[in-house]
């Protein structure tokens, strides 16, 4: 489960709409823009992000960094 700490990270780059990198516990990298955060269909905490293929919800506990892609004034990246 992610701390309340780290779920700020989340929520500012929901906040700003960035575009962002996630690797996830699989190894698997998935970009967009994100946008929200959302309970999936297990109810599960995630981040709604906008990709190539359209809206996904990833969740949470299966992200293991967030990166941003641009240069911001927030943070580049962070592990969960």
């Amino acid at each position: 489960m992610m701390t309340c700490h780290e779920y700020d990270y989340i929520e500012i780059v929901c906040l700003f709409h960035y575009p962002i990198r996630l690797t996830m516990v699989t190894g698997v990298l998935i970009e967009g823009v994100a946008l929200d955060t959302a309970r999936n269909e297990s109810r599960a905490e995630s981040i709604k992000i906008q990709t190539g293929d359209g809206i996904q919800l990833v969740a949470l506990s299966e992200v293991t960094k967030l990166a941003i892609t641009i240069d911001n004034p927030h943070f580049t990246e962070v592990h969960f």
